[in-house]
């Protein structure tokens, strides 16, 4: 029995503290004279940047002017939203694009254009303190969404034989968020159906060029593959844990070579103080058009060292990483980075010397 004793004493003796749970009093400003006011509290950054899983969440009647307590709070740093709920469905409505569309405030009065940084929205909950906490309401989007502005970058390796030019093009951003509507830099998606966790959209976006026909010897008389637009349909799920599911299709709107790509997508969020990372991994589907356009050699241009060559229809394999660092509530760094790796029938292309390309996207935006 000893012997049973002295080890439970020790797990008892250095087993961490349980944080003590505490009231926050929250004054909320910019509220309705009546309706339901919801406070939720989060002590986790992921969680927080999706509005997901908060630790706490009590639901009130609007008494203008007066306090709300929340009680059960853990000590230590947490950040408070508070929204107004207009329907009094219990959710936090969204809308077409995943953006919240009814009031909401955060602690510290923080007020950001984009997803928020636990960071800057922490409070610190002290033990037999009276916390007190003020939030202003304060719309999203407002009555004409939100644009923003900045310039961009957008480059691409080169995956062709004897080739060491890499494709970049700098341009001016401009960035729209509306109830259905969203345009970042060179893409857009118009919302069509859906609800907050599943969302059927149109998108359209631009494609740059793979290569023209000076960048390597071997390419020489192939001609210059022209940037295009590509039009289509993406469905989007949002999952368990902030996981994002995505599967779309795209055509060639140019009608530059007629093909299209499909492609399904795995991604989630991480908080790290203002940075916000989103990796992902998907595979894609590329149309034999699309495919021989991009690496095939017809046959009225096959020369000695170059045979006739036909791609067909392939699949690629892509990893991104996405960055969102939050420079203050209205400037942000965006940031993406991906690598495809390439099939065996596009690699076995008697032009192609690589079995991967690497994309990049960059901006700097100011939100209005």
């Amino acid at each position: 029995m000893k012997i049973l004793i002295l080890p439970l004493l020790l797990i008892l003796l250095f087993r961490p503290p349980t944080a003590l749970a505490e009231d926050l009093s929250v004054r909320v400003h910019n509220l309705p004279p009546k309706g339901s006011l919801v406070l939720r509290v989060y002590s986790d950054p992921d969680s927080f940047a999706d509005f997901r899983n908060p630790v706490r969440e009590q639901r009130f009647s609007i008494r203008p002017g007066e306090r709300y307590v929340v009680s059960g709070v853990p000590e230590g740093e947490v950040a408070v939203l508070a929204f107004f709920d207009e329907n009094d469905n219990r959710a936090l409505d969204k809308n077409f694009m995943g953006i919240p569309r009814e009031s909401l405030g955060l602690s510290n009065n923080y007020q950001p254009k984009g997803p928020p940084s636990f960071q800057q929205a922490a409070i610190t909950v002290a033990p037999d303190g009276p916390n007190p906490v003020d939030i202003h309401l304060y719309e999203l989007l407002g009555d004409s969404g939100q644009w923003g502005v900045g310039m961009g970058v957008i480059g691409r390796n080169s995956p062709y034989l004897d080739s060491d030019t890499n494709v970049v093009q700098a341009f001016p951003v401009v960035t729209y968020f509306g109830e259905r509507l969203q345009w970042i830099g060179p893409s857009l998606r118009y919302g069509v159906l859906g609800s907050d966790r599943l969302r059927l959209a149109v998108t359209a976006s631009y494609r740059m060029g793979a290569y023209e026909e000076k960048d390597a010897e071997i390419l020489e008389g192939l001609g210059d593959r022209d940037d295009t637009v590509f039009g289509g349909v993406a469905l989007t799920y949002e999952g368990p844990a902030g996981t994002e599911f995505d599967l779309r299709y795209q055509h060639d709107l140019l009608d530059r070579f007629g093909g299209g790509t499909a492609s399904a997508s795995v991604s989630r969020g991480f908080q790290f103080g203002r940075l916000r990372l989103m990796p992902s991994l998907g595979v894609n589907w590329l149309s034999g058009d699309l495919a021989n356009y991009d690496f095939g050699v017809p046959t009225s241009a096959a020369i000695p060292g170059r045979p006739a060559y036909t791609v067909g229809n392939s699949y690629t394999i892509e990893a991104s990483m996405g960055g969102m660092f939050e420079l203050s509530e209205r400037w942000r760094l965006a940031l993406n980075v991906a690598m495809e790796k390439l099939d065996n029938k596009i690699t076995d292309s008697p032009i192609v010397d690589e079995d991967y390309v690497v994309t990049g996207f960059a901006a700097m935006t100011y939100s209005f």
